[in-house]
């Protein structure tokens, strides 16, 4: 009581002391000092725990400790002492582990909230207070050992986008820790039907990445009302590195989210499976609230001329990635998760109100720890920013971006129709003039001699000097995912129709060049019901039906068999522009809505030497004339064998002419490279 009591008249001190800075603190200029060291934040050891927080503005900063995430009155408060470079430090003698705390800043005449550190690790329920935690105590058994699952090269990457959710959450997953971390971590899980589901499904599936919709601390789901139907995509950042609470088991234990973490990191990896994190640096659930802003006004973020937030993230504000700042604490942020919890990859949502010497220094960093390490994002802005034009990572400015990709929209809109419009119709349900945008997604937005880049539907230039820099993919958890783009879109087409359909979006995007990515639960038509902005929607909506695996069992078997192609042909998966010059010829077709290519020459080393890939958007079959030769089909709209289709009419080599069959791929290899 006597500490309580020694502090509270300090702050009355210090209180006065801020009334009279506050005409100073205004007229400051913007520019604060730069802190170069790497010890911010709260750092943990049995003998004592060292605090550094960077607040240039306040005249006065204290640190609450609590026995508990929520409730109760503070167990100890100690005043910070200011220091180098804008930075307050304390050293807490002793063992102070799992206590969490908060820090309230004297900025002017005003005590801020009683908010955490930005930096940090480990958070309470709600992620209202820090938690001091000994890391090494919430590694599993075994976790020194893990290692990342080889890869060669980002063409060989396939990702699969899900939610943590989602995954497990539906009665027929077979899962028992339904809506949590730990389902990743379930081997043997089946549904009622006996079909795999879960880390086994993706293993037999064979994608190489699982892209987790954001995993960091959110401010959109009540952790202390999880009895409740609750659900949101989590792009409402609140803690940027610690785990969030509703996807664990016990989110009132700050430990137990981030061993959670851990497990399915640990888990996907065992299983031969990378895992990449959906990152949303970009902007924060509420700025005025945010431990960015209450630690520190007004230097975080991007302002308006009238002082106003900036909204190019259309979420209400902007983080500024350009200030020093910001820009380390990105750096540092992204860096943490590789290092402590073997993340493999990050997607940047809404990358381009990031500016392109933050993402590379990004990616520098991350070099450091493993080059394999992939990073991608969003080439564009949800709105105006005051960044500059050619500072921002958007697509266009991609070339100046270092080792990062950016989602082909190009591809996407000219597979199934516009984002804009869940009822136009792209190539996958006959519309005409999509050609070009198609071959555009065939070469990976790189520059290729056959491509009229005029008539590509959003880029009128090629904007990737290599196919790595392109995300080639049809549906993600934006806007209506693939089945019911499909129905809204094919509206007179029979069932069967449809189901080519499906088929021949995705038959696009696993032959294309650059990174294969597709929306989980494509492979067993997965469906919203017509909802296409699902982010807030019940389970009964965004859930991934596990049940249709069997019902579907002929889809699941082709995208399979899609996936398997695309990982034994090296082919398809081609790491250079050049290379796709001097391989990769593209057809003359005899009807609109119809693309074909020749992949020629053991391309990429692949044991196939001629390749035919033919995509027909027609209801109707339509003749081809082939280059000279004997070929054999390996692949049409209904199956897959690379060994060459055994079924009667097809077990044959063919030459001249082919039929291309309704709404399908057809692939045809040259005769020779068959033959055992």
């Amino acid at each position: 009581m006597k500490n309580l009591r020694s502090a509270a008249k300090s702050l009355i001190v210090l209180f006065l002391i801020g009334l009279c800075l506050l005409p100073t603190l205004k007229a400051q200029d913007t520019t604060y000092p730069v802190y170069t060291g790497n010890d911010l934040g709260v750092i943990f050891t049995p003998k004592e725990t060292k605090v550094r927080i960077w607040a240039p503005t306040a005249a006065a900063m204290v640190m609450k400790l609590y026995d508990e995430g929520m409730g109760g009155a503070p167990i100890h408060i100690d005043s910070l002492k200011k220091d180098v470079a804008g930075t307050w430090v304390l050293t807490l003698p002793g063992d102070w582990k799992n206590k969490y705390y908060t820090f309230q800043a004297l900025n002017g005449a005003r005590w801020s909230n009683e908010v955490p550190d930005i930096y940090a690790k480990a958070v309470g329920v709600n992620g209202n207070r820090g938690m001091i935690v000994s890391l090494p105590e919430t590694n599993p058994a075994g976790w020194n050992s893990d290692k990342r699952p080889p890869l060669k090269s980002a063409a060989d990457i396939i990702i699969w986008e899900i939610h943590t959710r989602d995954f497990s959450v539906n009665p027929s997953s077979g899962m028992q820790h339904k809506g949590k971390f730990l389902a990743f971590t379930e081997r043997g899980t089946h549904t009622p039907q006996g079909a795999k589901t879960g880390i086994d499904h993706l293993a037999d599936l064979g994608i190489t990445h699982i892209h987790l919709l954001p995993a960091f601390d959110f401010a959109s789901i009540d952790e202390t009302r999880l009895d409740e139907n609750q659900y949101n995509w989590g792009y409402s950042p609140q803690n940027f590195n610690a785990p969030e609470g509703s996807y664990s088991t016990n989110p009132y234990d700050g430990n137990v989210r981030i061993k959670e973490f851990k497990e399915m990191v640990q888990a996907l990896h065992k299983s031969g499976i990378r895992i990449i994190m959906d990152v949303v640096y970009n902007h924060v659930a509420s700025a005025p609230e945010s431990n960015f802003e209450q630690l520190v006004p007004g230097y975080f973020f991007r302002k308006n001329p009238d002082g106003t937030y900036s909204n190019g993230s259309g979420c209400g504000n902007e983080t500024a990635s350009e200030k020093p700042m910001m820009r380390k604490f990105m750096i540092a942020s992204v860096a943490y998760w590789a290092r402590e919890y073997h993340v493999d990859g990050f997607r940047f949502d809404l990358m381009g109100l990031h500016d392109i010497e933050t993402m590379n220094d990004i990616r520098a960093e991350l070099n450091k720890i493993d080059p394999s390490i992939f990073i991608y994002g969003e080439g564009w802005t949800a709105g105006n920013t005051p960044l500059p034009p050619d500072e921002r990572a958007v697509k266009a400015n991609v070339s100046k971006l270092n080792g990062i990709a950016v989602f082909s929209d190009d591809l996407r809109d000219g597979i199934r129709g516009s984002w804009s419009s869940a009822t136009d119709p792209g190539f996958m349900c006959g519309k005409e003039g999509t050609e070009e945008s198609i071959k555009f997604g065939v070469v990976a937005s790189t520059r290729h001699p056959q491509v009229d880049y005029s008539k590509v539907n959003y880029s009128k230039e090629p904007y990737s000097t290599s196919p790595l820099s392109t995300i080639s993919y049809v549906s993600c958890h934006d806007n209506p995912c693939l089945w019911d783009k499909v129905n809204l879109t094919c509206t007179n087409d029979p069932l069967a129709l449809k189901l080519l359909a499906d088929k021949l979006a995705n038959a696009i995007v696993l032959t294309s060049q650059g990174v294969s990515f597709m929306q989980a639960g494509e492979e067993i038509l997965r469906t919203k019901h017509g909802v296409d902005n699902s982010y807030q929607s019940p389970d009964s909506i965004n859930w991934i039906d596990w049940s249709n695996k069997t019902k579907y069992a002929g889809i699941y078997d082709y995208y399979r068999s899609l996936i398997h192609l695309r990982k034994n042909h090296p082919a398809f998966r081609m790491p250079t522009q050049e290379m796709i010059v001097k391989h990769l010829q593209f057809l003359p077709m005899p009807k609109p809505v119809t693309v074909g290519y020749h992949i020629s020459d053991h391309a990429n080393g692949d044991t196939w030497k001629d390749i035919l890939v033919y995509f027909n958007g027609n209801d109707q079959d339509v003749p081809v004339t082939l280059p000279a030769g004997d070929w054999r089909i390996v692949a049409n709209g209904n199956e897959i064998d690379e060994n060459g289709l055994r079924i009667k009419g097809f077990d044959k080599p063919v030459h001249g002419n082919a039929i291309l069959p309704a709404k399908s791929m057809l692939m045809l290899v040259d005769a020779k490279s068959l033959r055992k």
